[in-house]
C-alpha cells in the first residue's frame, strides 16, 4: 500500500514539473544555408521573450503562436553565405519574475546549388560612377526597410506562388556575368511573356514601388514579422506605396526592366532582413 502511495506521489511531482518546464526545440534543427526554420518555445507564464543569432549579433523578437497558450515561435533565417558551421542561438524570457537564458544550435549545411553564365551588356556588369552611386542608394534605401519591419503578422491564410509557371532559374544558382562570378541568384525567376499579371503572395502592406538599376520596376511587399516578398523586372504598377494589399491580389504586369535577358518574373524574399530562398520560405510558413 505505501508503495502505491510513494508511485501515486512521484507521478503528481512528475505531472507538475513536466507542466512547469520550459520547451525550446527547432521544426527542422538541420538545414540548408539560405533557408529558414522556426524555432518553438512553450512553457506555463513565460513573459518576453527574445532571443540573440550570437555570431550575426541579431535579435529577434518571439511570436504568439495562434490558438496555443504559453506558446511562442521565432523565424530563423539564414544567409546563402552560412556554409557547414552550427549557429548558436540564446534565448532569455521572464518567469516567476526572474529572467532565465537557454541556449540551442542550428545546423547549417551546403545545399547543392548550381551555376549559370549569363551574358549582359557590359554597362550592367562594369558600372560607372553615376551608376555605381544609384546601386549605393538603391541598396541603402532596401535594407533600411528590410531593418524596419512590422512585428505585427498582417497575414492569416497560407502563402500563395505569385504565378504558375514554369521555374527558369533556381534560387542560389551561382551567376557569372560575362565570365566574372557576380554572386548568387537572390531569387526564383519564373517564365513570364511581358504583361503577365503578377499576385501577391499573401495579404500585407506595399512599402517599395520604384525603378531601380538591376532589379528595374520592383514591388516589396511587407508581411510583418519581418517578412518580405518581393518582385521584380516589372513592365506595369498596379499598385502605390503604401498602400494594403490581399493574398491573390494583381499587383503588376510582368516586363523586362533592369538587368535581364528577357521579360521574366524574379521573386524573392526576405526573413529579419536576410536574404532567404522564398519557396522553401512559403513551404515553412504554410506549416504554422
Amino acid at each position: 500500500m505505501l508503495k502505491k502511495i510513494i508511485i501515486f506521489f512521484v507521478l503528481i511531482i512528475n505531472t507538475l514539473l513536466a507542466a512547469d518546464k520550459v520547451n525550446l526545440y527547432f521544426n527542422k534543427n538541420s538545414i540548408k544555408n539560405a533557408q529558414t526554420t522556426v524555432l518553438y518555445l512553450n512553457g506555463k507564464d513565460i513573459k518576453e521573450p527574445k532571443l540573440t543569432i550570437t555570431d550575426k549579433k541579431i535579435n529577434i523578437n518571439f511570436n504568439k503562436l495562434p490558438l496555443k497558450n504559453n506558446s511562442y515561435y521565432a523565424l530563423i533565417p539564414t544567409s546563402y553565405y552560412d556554409i557547414n558551421k552550427k549557429i548558436k542561438i540564446i534565448v532569455s524570457y521572464i518567469k516567476e519574475k526572474n529572467k532565465d537564458f537557454k541556449s540551442i544550435y542550428l545546423n547549417v549545411k551546403e545545399g547543392d546549388y548550381k551555376s549559370e553564365v549569363i551574358n549582359v551588356k557590359s554597362s550592367k556588369v562594369k558600372l560607372n560612377n553615376k551608376a555605381k552611386e544609384r546601386t549605393q542608394k538603391e541598396y541603402k534605401e532596401a535594407m533600411n526597410i528590410y531593418n524596419t519591419f512590422s512585428t505585427k503578422k498582417l497575414w492569416n491564410k497560407k502563402f500563395i506562388l505569385p504565378l504558375h509557371t514554369p521555374i527558369t532559374s533556381d534560387f542560389g544558382t551561382k551567376r557569372v556575368y560575362n565570365n566574372s562570378l557576380k554572386g548568387y541568384h537572390s531569387g526564383t525567376d519564373f517564365k513570364a511573356n511581358i504583361g503577365t499579371k503578377i499576385v501577391a503572395a499573401n495579404d500585407g502592406v506595399v512599402v517599395l514601388a520604384k525603378n531601380r538599376f538591376y532589379a528595374g520596376n520592383s514591388i516589396i511587399i511587407d508581411h510583418g514579422q519581418g517578412v518580405y516578398t518581393c518582385y521584380y523586372h516589372l513592365n506595369k504598377f498596379l499598385v502605390k506605396p503604401n498602400q494594403k494589399v490581399k493574398r491573390g491580389q494583381i499587383i503588376a504586369l510582368s516586363g523586362k526592366t533592369g538587368r535581364v535577358t528577357g521579360p521574366h518574373l524574379h521573386f524573392s524574399a526576405r526573413v529579419n532582413s536576410v536574404q532567404v530562398d522564398p519557396l522553401q520560405l512559403i513551404k515553412t510558413l504554410n506549416k504554422l
